[in-house]
């Protein structure tokens, strides 16, 4: 099994005395830092499928999509991916492993459909943030990026926790595609008590116009539909074209008014505008947001909650060209733990009675449906949350937030299924081989993007930065 301990910046950042000495003496004839990076991360990958991991070369740019299947709260690492059947009652809990289709393999017995697929799904057992705290560690899954400082409960976007969410990067880097934009996030923003939205979510210092497109939504609703993609009832398509072309004409003048004072805020406001009558007029986006195209046993192979109807949802935005689609676990009223994965009380019970049968159907139908139709090896699916959960229960009957061991999973989009990364020790506490941390996922998602984790986006003050520090896990391609 290949290990991938990333516990340091990236060994290719480290520029040694020769290296300096070409940058000072050939700069002027055009050799810049982002050359000299990118032939390295070039003699890298050749030197990496020198050593027989040609997949992850070939696998290169083959998604052309990414859902990223978020299950707010954390989810647990004993009951998922990394049951400890030998560990004591109050480690390993109530529920015992299975055998999945994956020889060796064993996941939690509450995620049977998934056991079936596990010859599609790259296993990490050895993922770390270190942070205990719902906005800060989620700050690091959702960028890549520690929050500053770490187990920080409750905070916002604000300096310096401003780098972009890799829905904001991918749209930066992939722009719109079919009256749509390059980054959806639905069916609501993730948030704390007290409506507290979670730093991470946003564009940063990239600015407002690569936000992903935060759709606020209830797919399982028999009355479901987006109303910004709906015309009022009295309002012709005549009358909107002319509505259209009477917009334009204003944005055109206030921007030769303002080309000077204002021109960015202009050009945002009308890219914004474009974009919103864009969505209104276009048929292919109008056309991906109607569930009612797809059969009632399809929508019932996912299941009815708005989360499962979310996740189906999520399918047709990347048919539609949708680049990236991040699916936020929705709260369910009376509920225990207001119907999230922050299991504090009643872990068990909540896992077996809804939480684990939701994500079970919704994720194993969302794997079959793409392939099936022939779009998983474009797709990469990432089940992923912000933390796992503590290895042993509380007095409440509950697992409390635990950063610094949990799993994640991912399938399709040229990831080799049937793999496990990386080990975690006897109670599930802290990782033994293999350690990933949110840096490495992120260069991984990019890789299967197409995108060395070297490319440059910029900040602020126009300085380039790499979209990622970390390292792409070779092991499960």
């Amino acid at each position: 099994m290949q290990t991938n301990d990333t516990r340091g910046p990236r060994a290719d950042c480290n520029l040694s005395r020769r290296d300096c000495l070409r940058l000072g003496g050939l700069s002027a004839g055009g050799l810049s830092l982002a050359n000299l990076m990118s032939a390295r991360a070039i003699a890298q990958d050749e030197a990496a499928r020198g050593a027989g991991v040609s997949q992850s070369a070939a696998s290169f740019g083959r998604a052309k999509s990414v859902i990223l299947f978020w299950l707010m709260g954390g989810p647990a690492q004993h009951e998922t991916w990394d049951p400890k059947p030998h560990a004591p009652l109050e480690v390993r809990g109530p529920f015992q492993p299975i055998a999945t289709r994956t020889s060796g393999l064993t996941v939690g017995e509450l995620m049977p459909r998934t056991a079936l697929l596990t010859d599609k799904i790259a296993v990490l057992r050895a993922v770390t943030t270190g942070d205990n705290a719902h906005s800060s560690s989620g700050y690091a899954m959702l960028t890549g990026v520690p929050h500053v400082p770490l187990n920080a409960e409750s905070v916002t976007a604000k300096a310096p926790n401003l780098w972009p969410c890799a829905d904001s990067i991918v749209r930066k880097l992939r722009g719109s595609r079919n009256g749509l934009p390059g980054a959806i996030a639905l069916p609501e923003h993730v948030w704390n008590d007290g409506n507290f939205p979670w730093p991470g979510q946003d564009a940063g210092f990239l600015g407002r116009r690569f936000d992903p497109w935060l759709i606020h939504c209830d797919p399982s609703s028999p009355q479901f539909k987006i109303p910004d993609l709906s015309f009022p009832d009295d309002l012709p398509t005549t009358r909107f074209d002319r509505r259209r072309e009477l917009l334009s004409q204003f944005n055109r003048r206030i921007g030769n008014v303002n080309a000077e004072a204002n021109a960015s805020s202009v050009k945002r406001y009308d890219d914004e505008s474009q974009q919103a009558l864009g969505l209104l007029g276009g048929s292919a986006a109008r056309q991906a947001f109607d569930l009612n195209q797809e059969p009632a046993s399809v929508r019932d192979r996912y299941g009815r909650s708005r989360y499962a109807q979310s996740v189906l949802l999520a399918r047709r935005m990347v048919e539609a060209g949708v680049s990236l689609v991040r699916i936020n676990w929705t709260r369910i009223a009376d509920k225990p733990n207001q119907g999230g994965w922050d299991t504090h009380t009643l872990h068990a019970q909540s896992s077996k009675d809804f939480l684990m049968p939701i994500m079970d159907q919704a994720y194993s139908a969302l794997i079959e449906d793409l392939s099936e139709r022939g779009l998983l090896d474009e797709t990469l699916i990432v089940w992923l949350g912000e933390f796992g959960r503590t290895p042993k229960f509380n007095a409440n009957a509950g697992r409390d937030h635990w950063g610094s061991v949990f799993s994640i999973a991912l399938a399709g989009g040229g990831v080799r299924g049937g793999v496990v990364h990386g080990s975690s020790d006897a109670q599930g506490a802290f990782p033994l081989e293999g350690r990933i941390e949110p840096h490495d996922l992120m260069a991984t998602i990019y890789h299967c993007l197409g995108y060395s984790a070297d490319t440059e986006i910029h900040d602020a003050l126009g300085r380039p930065l790499p979209i990622s520090r970390g390292e792409v896990i070779h092991s499960i391609f």
